[in-house]
């Protein structure tokens, strides 16, 4: 065990956490030349091309120090944005220390210092490292002392590195080597691992990503999940190489994987302890939580005809994403689609993004929404995801909505605009400090059904990309809610309807009629397109008929002639309206569901 270092990278999104793990890949000799390929950990398309991490992985690097020691140094890559910091704390608790990787041009920003609290509760050995020293840009001597002043971190510890020409990255490792402490346990105790990933392999069911905090597990072992009491028989063990490489048996403090014919992801739990079950620990390990989705939308397809692929698109994607919820649900607008639970807005975003691309299925998702406590005047509490399970006002007593903390990192002069967007968006408690000279660190407690929605590429935009930010729930707090209603013709379309603050009702009814005003096509009569909260109509635009002129016929004599014929029209077209059917194009939808900008 002297000779293992358990450690992780923990960073703000693009400050090159994923190439420097490729540089360590390379110097370790996992792969040669010719497999080499830029971000290896990254196995999606997407985290590709957005440079982003989605799903942690794991890599088991041997190391030969100048001393001429050999260590295994299992690295924990973790996701880098905040809808995934439950994972990210998981991961860290499985780890003894950190690599706390800070851009030389940008230096400390939001995530930065959220990442850095998560392993600070988790008591670990933090290095902090200065990344892309080689910009023209880059100011390594001023981050450096932000690092010593700000956040507390010795600064003889700091490395500098340029991950991406390699200088600096070997004496990365020689820190890990000397710096971070060895795995603690005791490979005689009852075995304790804690999950910290998994994924779905089609031939051998989940794979289990685990620390061994004490005791060892090895094939034919029966072991037990502690938070739900299921009994597997383990079928292999072993370490993340390259590739899986199997092993005779996981012994305390290894990074390894198990496969135990699980049939499903979402019966292992990230943070959940596993055990044997003959010979079971006294309790589990702490820190387990069930994973709470926090943004709700409905997914249909756009052909009816999809609807089958895509009920089995959700069932393989749920295979692999333990977070992802859905039930059935239906619109008489839409047809028959999901309702979902999402950790947050960039899940939801990768989720649409992979049924589109993986399976070749084109969508429609409804507003995003939060969850909402509705505490009604029997005593009852209802929690309502979706508008269309809105209570009758007159039974409500009180709503309460979640709020956040939103933390935002910003350069001083953009300090009046953020300010604005967040009163704007029913920011409470603002208050500010001054981390470095020209940087303000600026916190806002925030309703997260205003952040959900356009709310981080507002911020990127107002402060020309310079903004960063990062928020955590708080609690939940009384407010005025309000269903509003679309209708069109006099119809409600209830893939449209949304909740919304009272005070904000009249401007997203607005914004919705006048998009739906340019995507309608016009018909042979007059259509009203109204907004309404209850019975009060709050907003309205009417879409004018297309006219056909029945008095082109009548030249000179009398005007009673050409009025009589005018009547005739009207009246048609008052019957018409009566009977016609108004159709909404796909692309209506699309328009409506767009963020203001």
């Amino acid at each position: 065990m002297d000779n293992i270092r358990n450690f992780s990278i923990i960073a703000h999104i693009d400050h090159g956490k994923s190439t420097l793990a490729d540089r360590m890949i390379q110097l370790c000799d996992m792969v040669t030349e010719r497999e080499f390929k830029d971000q290896l950990l990254d196995s999606m398309d997407i985290e590709r091309e957005r440079g982003i991490t989605i799903k942690s992985q794991t890599i088991c690097l041997p190391y030969t120090a100048k001393n001429g020691k050999q260590y295994i140094l299992n690295l924990v890559d973790t996701p880098g944005h905040v809808d995934f910091s439950y994972e990210v704390s998981r991961a860290l608790a499985s780890c003894e220390g950190a690599l706390l990787l800070i851009d030389a041009a940008q230096g400390i920003e939001a995530q930065t210092l959220a990442n850095l609290y998560l392993a600070m509760e988790n008591d670990l050995e933090i290095i902090p490292v200065i990344n892309k020293i080689d910009l023209p840009s880059a100011e390594p001597e001023k981050v450096a002392q932000q690092i010593e002043e700000d956040l507390g971190l010795a600064g003889e510890t700091i490395q500098f590195c340029s991950a991406k020409t390699g200088k600096g990255v070997e004496d990365i490792l020689e820190a890990i080597v000397t710096l971070l402490p060895p795995p603690a346990g005791n490979p005689a105790a009852p075995l304790q691992a804690l999950i910290f990933d998994a994924n779905y392999d089609p031939y051998r069911g989940t794979i289990i990503s685990c620390r061994i905090v004490n005791g060892e597990v090895k094939a034919g072992d029966e072991i037990l999940f502690m938070s739900h009491k299921a009994r597997y028989k383990v079928e292999e063990v072993g370490l993340f190489r390259f590739k899986r490489e199997k092993q005779k048996k996981l012994s305390a403090g290894e990074v390894g994987y198990i496969v135990a014919g699980v049939k499903t992801v979402s019966d292992t739990r990230p943070g959940d302890t596993i055990t044997l079950a003959e010979t079971p620990c006294a309790k589990p390990l702490p820190g387990f939580r069930e994973v709470q989705q926090v943004v709700f939308s409905s997914i249909y397809p756009i052909s009816t005809d999809d609807y089958e692929d895509l009920a089995t698109a959700l069932e393989k994607l749920k295979l692999n994403d333990a977070a992802l919820s859905y039930q059935k649900d239906s619109s008489s607008a839409l047809g028959f689609g999901f309702r979902c639970g999402f950790l947050g807005l960039l899940h939801l975003e990768v989720v649409q993004e992979r049924l589109e691309r993986e399976f070749d299925i084109s969508l429609i998702l409804t507003v995003p929404s939060v969850r909402y406590d509705f505490y009604l005047h029997d005593g009852s509490i209802l929690e309502v995801d979706n508008p269309a399970h809105f209570p009758d006002p007159t039974l409500i007593d009180h709503v309460e909505e979640p709020f956040i903390k939103a933390t935002i990192h910003i350069p001083e002069r953009y300090m009046g605009v953020v300010m604005t967007l967040c009163m704007d968006r029913r920011g409470e408690n603002t208050n500010y400090h001054y981390p470095m000279p020209g940087r303000i660190e600026f916190t806002c407690e925030l309703p997260l059904a205003e952040v959900i929605y356009d709310f981080y590429d507002r911020l990127k935009s107002i402060t020309q990309g310079y903004g960063s930010f990062d928020y955590e729930l708080i609690d939940y707090r009384k407010s005025d809610l309000v269903k509003l209603d679309i209708l069109v013709n006099g119809e409600i379309v209830d893939a449209l309807s949304q909740l919304v603050h009272r005070t904000r009702a009249r401007e997203r009814g607005m914004r919705a009629c006048e998009r739906l005003k340019e995507e309608i096509p016009r018909q042979m009569f007059k259509i009203a397109i109204q907004a309404a909260t209850g019975g009060t109509v709050i907003a309205r635009t009417t879409i004018s008929a297309l006219r056909k002129d029945v008095t082109a016929k009548c030249y000179g004599g009398d005007i009673s002639r050409k009025r009589k014929l005018l009547e005739k029209q009207k009246a048609g077209k008052k019957r018409m309206k009566t009977v016609g059917n108004v159709d909404i194009p796909q692309r209506a939808f699309l328009s409506v569901l767009k963020s203001d900008q």
